[in-house]
């Protein structure tokens, strides 16, 4: 627990939030579902029943390759529908990125497990280490999605080209530039999705640590 302006925060729990019942309403490449919930209120007492729909789509992990000695990172291009009325272009270039599924037990997957899967699957890319940013959630008002976000370690070449599985409709490009290069992207918008610019704002602001750590 936190403290804002002598209040500790969050001031409500798991507990403050009842489900009375939840159903699917719509199941195709990904799912929504209906729920019908109350939850405790600021001033006492209970809200009325709410019905809210939430886009399940499940967690996703992103990494951010980056070698530290020739201060290089990798970005990957693919289209992403969407973005196709609101920005420049639904090509976007992106850290890489992939969804947790289940292991052979029926678990989650390890997190870093993902991160070297899609490293290779989408650039090519086997990595060193992997320093874990943070996570945070996607849009929690209207999807449960949680993201966890790595900085991984470049320990061979670049090879630049077009990556991604056949069979999961992926046409997927890779781009090696300076970390200057897509700080500059970054600043003039265009690099606009929102686990990338978090995962080049945190190198920016923990370039040293890492330095000291990875050199």
């Amino acid at each position: 627990m936190s403290e804002i302006n002598g209040i500790e925060y969050p001031t409500f729990q798991q507990d403050d939030v009842e489900i009375l019942g939840q159903r699917t309403v719509f199941q195709g490449f990904f799912r929504i579902n209906e729920y019908k919930m109350r939850h405790r209120l600021f001033a006492g007492g209970w809200s009325e029943v709410v019905t809210r729909e939430m886009f399940e789509r499940g967690h996703a992990v992103v990494v951010l390759p980056y070698d530290v000695n020739s201060d290089q990172l990798v970005l990957v291009e693919q289209i992403r529908l969407g973005a196709k009325d609101s920005s420049q272009s639904p090509w976007l270039l992106e850290a890489v990125a992939g969804m947790i599924g289940k292991d052979d037990a029926g678990l989650d997957e390890d997190c870093e497990q993902v991160a070297r899967r899609e490293a290779l699957e989408e650039a090519g890319l086997t990595l060193g280490r992997l320093a874990p940013m943070l996570s945070y959630l996607s849009s929690p008002g209207g999807t449960t999605e949680r993201i966890h976000l790595f900085l991984g370690e470049l320990i061979a070449p670049v090879k630049p080209g077009i990556f991604g599985l056949p069979e999961e409709h992926e046409d997927i490009r890779v781009h090696l530039v300076s970390r200057g290069e897509a700080m500059q992207l970054l600043a003039d918008g265009k690099i606009d999705n929102a686990a990338t610019v978090i995962a080049l704002q945190w190198l920016e602001l923990h370039h040293a640590k890492i330095c000291a750590a990875w050199e």
